[in-house]
């Protein structure tokens, strides 16, 4: 399984993506507008682009991201039912990785179907398949957050709670929740919220 293409940015549309490795084999990969965006704003001739190999009898395609958390949502998108990966790849150029996580959670049909080739029934099906997912945490990588001092950790369980409950992306509340805690390590609940909320 390939985790991660790194080399030589050689060319970068807002739907694709070629990449030269060191040994000189370029790689095309499929990406959305939201990497497309990301890698065109971060102006750098060495780029690292994470992979997800897409892999059928009669086809053989790499979608590639910008981070590991657009990647982790898009493979969330694709496992729910009547959700392609193109499709997926649709819908990550429609609306940002948090603002899908929001209208899962939200439970915002008109917000998804509002994607082109998405309708009422696949917009119910994907909220249906995935809200209890994205709640706790699914499709999100987190692997890069700062790490929160254990003996603060139930408060920050019940903040983070309270602020995914207010609708909030997992992701985006624990990046909030990191900042705060840098600045506020013995803040209380409530502290936490209110700061938080300044950042999301």
């Amino acid at each position: 399984m390939i985790e991660y293409i790194k080399g030589k940015l050689i060319d970068l549309t807002p739907t694709e993506i070629v990449v030269e490795t060191a040994g000189g084999v370029a790689y095309k990969c499929l990406i959305s507008v939201q990497s497309y965006s990301a890698y065109h704003e971060q102006s750098a001739t060495e780029v690292t682009v994470y992979i997800h190999h897409y892999l059928r009898e009669d086809d053989e395609q790499y979608f590639g991201f910008f981070s590991k958390d657009e990647r982790s949502l898009f493979q969330l998108l694709i496992s729910a039912s009547g959700v392609g990966a193109a499709t997926a790849r649709i819908m990550l150029s429609s609306l940002t990785t948090d603002e899908l996580r929001t209208a899962i959670i939200s439970e915002d049909v008109n917000r998804i179907k509002g994607v082109k080739g998405i309708g009422v029934k696949t917009a119910q099906r994907i909220i249906v398949d995935l809200k209890d997912k994205v709640i706790k945490g699914g499709g999100a990588d987190t692997s890069s957050a700062t790490l929160i001092a254990v003996n603060n950790s139930q408060v920050v369980d019940e903040a983070s709670a309270a602020l995914v409950m207010l609708g909030f992306a997992k992701t985006a509340v624990m990046k909030a929740i990191s900042a705060v805690m840098k600045t506020h390590p013995s803040a209380k609940t409530e502290e936490i919220i209110k700061l938080a909320l300044q950042c999301l």
